[in-house]
């Protein structure tokens, strides 16, 4: 009798494992929260300064992606994390109008407008919303959200 309740909650057991690898969605990690959130606030910090000229500072901007090159590792070799790693790629693409285009541009123009600043911080602001969102829920509505995000920016 013993070994047939060992059996069933092994089997049990195996249809848990085997439904939750199904949905192909890594687990809540709160390392991967915290630095993303710590990346927003510090992009932002450093956007708002953007009507300054950029030389002065470089080393911050150099800094910040230092990390998100840091964090995109991370997520890239994370089972079934496809969509972050993803996400990350166009944030960090200097050819794409969020993250990593924002800098390039400061970089080429020396100095931004406050306009083109406060609208630039604003989609990116949301870009890494959804992207915070989604580590926090990890649910079908905030995935179809960054889906359509990376796919409007491929």
């Amino acid at each position: 009798m013993k070994h047939l309740k060992q059996l069933a909650f092994l089997i049990a057991l195996s249809f848990i494992t085997t439904s939750c690898d199904s949905t192909r969605t890594a687990l809540f990690d709160s390392y991967s929260y915290q630095k993303t959130t710590e990346i927003k606030v510090e992009a932002i910090k450093i956007m708002d300064k953007a009507a300054m000229p950029y030389q002065n500072h470089k080393q911050e901007v150099e800094a910040l992606f230092l990390e998100i090159e840091k964090l995109q590792e991370y997520e890239k070799n994370k089972p079934n994390n496809e969509i972050t790693f993803a996400m990350w790629q166009v944030l960090s693409n200097k050819e794409k109008n969020l993250l990593a285009g924002f800098f390039k541009r400061w970089e080429s123009k020396e100095v931004l407008s406050p306009l083109f600043i406060d609208e630039s911080k604003k989609q990116i602001l949301s870009a890494l919303d959804l992207l915070i969102q989604y580590e926090i829920n990890k649910d079908k509505e905030s995935k179809e959200q960054l889906l359509e995000l990376i796919n409007l920016n491929s």
